[in-house]
């Protein structure tokens, strides 16, 4: 693993985020994750931090001390997220809060302290997160659909501010996964949902980590600015 690649890949404590970090440790790199809890279980070639991403100290200190660990940082996942369903009306100020300052503070801090190092290198790989959510319009997610909606411009726009730095940016957009949050929503409306796709059925984890594996290929230095929905579901 001497000259193995680093990826780094947040929310790595259950669903997508544990999966990729399995995912990618067997594929050879070396990753780094973290998570607000702790973990339950152990990787070869893993470490594990535990931080919220929206905390800019914290962050900023972990990225200090990964800086004289590694060589060069290859490839950021931004997975870490939350999710809220409630109608408008029943959605008290703290959630929106909690869902930007995830979602979107702590996405755009990952990519900010990541381009700095990837910049060394000249080189690097950036892909973030967001959801068939946000061009759907669904009913019940107006705040996580808008937050993913930021994350969507914010991809095009850093994957332009950071062209000149051979710095790729994307991103990926699942539609319903068989995660926790899922399972907490009435059957009738996740199949209303995949009714709506072009494929119609979940995500799959898979799913996700083919997109991301075409993203962060050497061979797609050219490939940046760009959503990938899943399910065909269609862009906006």
């Amino acid at each position: 693993m001497k000259n193995a690649q680093v990826m780094l890949i947040t929310g790595t404590r259950k669903g997508i985020g544990r999966y990729l970090a399995e995912y990618y440790t067997k594929k050879g790199f070396r990753v780094i994750g973290l998570s607000r809890q702790p973990i339950d279980y152990k990787l070869d070639h893993y470490e594990h931090y535990c931080l919220d991403v929206a905390d800019e100290t914290k962050v900023k200190q972990m990225f200090f001390e990964l800086r004289h660990k590694y060589d060069a940082l290859d490839v950021l996942i931004n997975n870490a997220g939350v999710a809220s369903m409630n109608h408008i009306l029943l959605t008290p100020a703290s959630t929106v809060t909690n869902i930007f300052n995830t979602n979107v503070l702590g996405t755009f801090i990952f990519c900010r302290e990541a381009a700095k190092w990837m910049k060394k290198k000249s080189f690097g790989r950036i892909v973030n997160f967001s959801s068939a959510a946000t061009p759907m319009h669904l009913e019940g997610e107006a705040i996580y659909a808008a937050s993913k909606a930021a994350i969507v411009n914010l991809t095009q726009v850093m994957a332009r501010e950071l062209a000149d730095l051979s710095i790729t940016v994307n991103a990926v957009g699942p539609t319903p996964l068989r995660t926790d949050l899922t399972r907490k929503v009435q059957q009738d409306k996740i199949d209303n949902v995949i009714a709506r796709q072009a494929i119609r059925r979940y995500t799959e984890y898979e799913d996700i980590s083919n997109v991301i594996d075409f993203f962060i290929r050497p061979e797609s230095r050219f490939v940046t600015g760009q959503v990938v929905y899943l399910g065909g579901v269609c862009g906006y």
